[in-house]
């Protein structure tokens, strides 16, 4: 596996498609009761692979909705809200992410990291998925 096959198998559109936009707003939903509530939108950005660690690198971006404020509204606890909400739905993220992948390689573990800030209106927390190499 290289980089360069890894991010042809990962543009936009199917990053869209393994985490949609409605995703955040379900999220917002299950968690305020209303989707309004929420200060940013969720998207899944491709960030690389690792060929030493045999890692698969996603960003979840937070992205500042008009009239909020991102740096107010606790990012920072959410990796372990992430791992084990049920909308947000990282072990299946994982699992459709390891069926992009074609049986060239398979996803043994994941894990998210610290959430940043990239920039005033945008947080990420990264996505780690360690792979192995089909046989």
């Amino acid at each position: 596996m290289n980089n360069q096959t890894l991010k042809a198998l990962f543009p936009d559109e199917v990053l869209a498609e393994l985490f949609p936009p409605e995703r955040t707003n379900d999220f917002f939903e299950a968690l305020f009761g209303d989707a309004a509530e929420g200060a940013y939108d969720i998207k899944l950005r491709y960030h690389g692979y690792d060929k030493d660690s045999r890692t698969l690198r996603f960003n979840l971006d937070l992205h500042e909705r008009p009239g909020c404020c991102l740096v107010c509204s606790l990012t920072y606890g959410l990796p372990e809200v992430f791992s084990r909400h049920p909308v947000i739905n990282i072990k299946g993220l994982v699992r459709d992410i390891e069926k992009k992948l074609a049986g060239v390689a398979s996803c043994t573990d994941w894990k998210l990291g610290t959430t940043a800030q990239q920039e005033k209106s945008r947080h990420a927390i990264p996505l780690s998925i360690t792979l192995a190499e089909a046989e």
